[in-house]
């Protein structure tokens, strides 16, 4: 009895033993890592490659290759960084892409969609299949987003326009015409749009308006010059002869052989008489 007793003991110590190992082993095994696992989005930092996301599309990014052994440093700071761009992306597992601005904010997904392994390192995601795992190469913190609106004053959230400028010189005068185009909700394609007809309509007004001011000063100054001239030449007559000019501006010189009165006179004590007869022959006595 004692035997048997003893006997069972021993197998169920046995089979313990058994399960002991066959538990320990199951926990040395290691359990199956899970890949392309794209990594959370963190902040922007110098000289470090971060993810920014993962996007549906690669906005203004430029696919710059193909890499065989792709992963995030042979992307993101072998090629992007070393040519100068603070942007990079991956996509498909193999493809890299190189770009100065991050894609549209409208344009980002859910990291799950970014799920196919990097073909150097299969253990994190370069994107998914038309999705693209986006990177801050350390390049530049200040990177902008495509399709933003660039204000001047981001804390008001106002944007300031530069107005158009029209410079015309109009004899010797400088007049400077400026067309002030205010913020408004419209798109920002058609406010430029109108502000440019805008100024093209002001500036061609000022145009006409200087081309006829100047032709107005340019008849004038002719017209003055004629009025110069024409005096100048009645003070040299004047001067030649001796008299005042008359009121029409003009020279008065009369003939006196015009004159009745003159005209029976002799104009000197020399002159010879008209009414004498000088055909017959004068004696003339002379001393010998």
């Amino acid at each position: 009895m004692k035997s048997i007793t003893f006997l069972a003991t021993a197998f169920f110590a046995a089979a313990h033993a058994l399960e002991e190992r066959a538990t320990s082993a199951a926990e040395k095994e290691p359990t199956p890592t899970a890949v392309g696992v794209q990594e959370p989005s963190a902040e922007p930092t110098l000289n470090v490659i971060t993810v920014q996301g993962c996007f549906s599309g690669p906005g203004e990014l430029v696919f710059n290759s193909t890499i065989k052994f792709n992963t995030k440093g042979s992307c993101a700071q072998d090629t992007c960084f070393n040519l100068g761009y603070p942007v990079a992306a991956t996509s498909g597992g193999n493809q890299c892409y190189c770009g100065k601005k991050y894609p549209p904010k409208d344009k980002l997904a859910d990291d799950n969609k970014c799920n196919i392994g990097c073909t150097g390192y299969n253990l994190e995601a370069c994107g998914g299949v038309r999705f693209w795992t986006v990177y801050n190469t350390g390049l530049s913190l200040s990177v902008d987003t495509s399709g933003e609106e660039e204000f001047d004053h981001p804390e008001s959230g106002t944007t300031s326009t530069k107005s158009p400028t029209a410079v015309v010189t109009l004899t010797g005068s400088t007049a400077v015409v400026t067309q002030t185009i205010a913020p408004s909700d419209e798109p920002k394609g058609s406010t430029t749009n109108v502000g440019a007809i805008a100024a093209g309509v002001v500036v061609s007004v000022v145009v006409v308006a200087a081309a006829i001011a100047g032709m107005f000063f340019f008849l004038r100054r002719k017209r003055n010059k004629e009025i110069e001239e024409e005096h100048r030449r009645n003070a040299a007559v004047n001067s030649f002869s001796g008299k005042p000019p008359s009121s029409s501006g003009g020279m008065s010189i009369l003939d006196a052989r015009l004159d009745p009165v003159m005209a029976q006179r002799r104009m000197s004590d020399g002159s010879i008489a008209d009414n004498q007869d000088y055909s017959r022959k004068i004696l003339r006595v002379t001393n010998a």
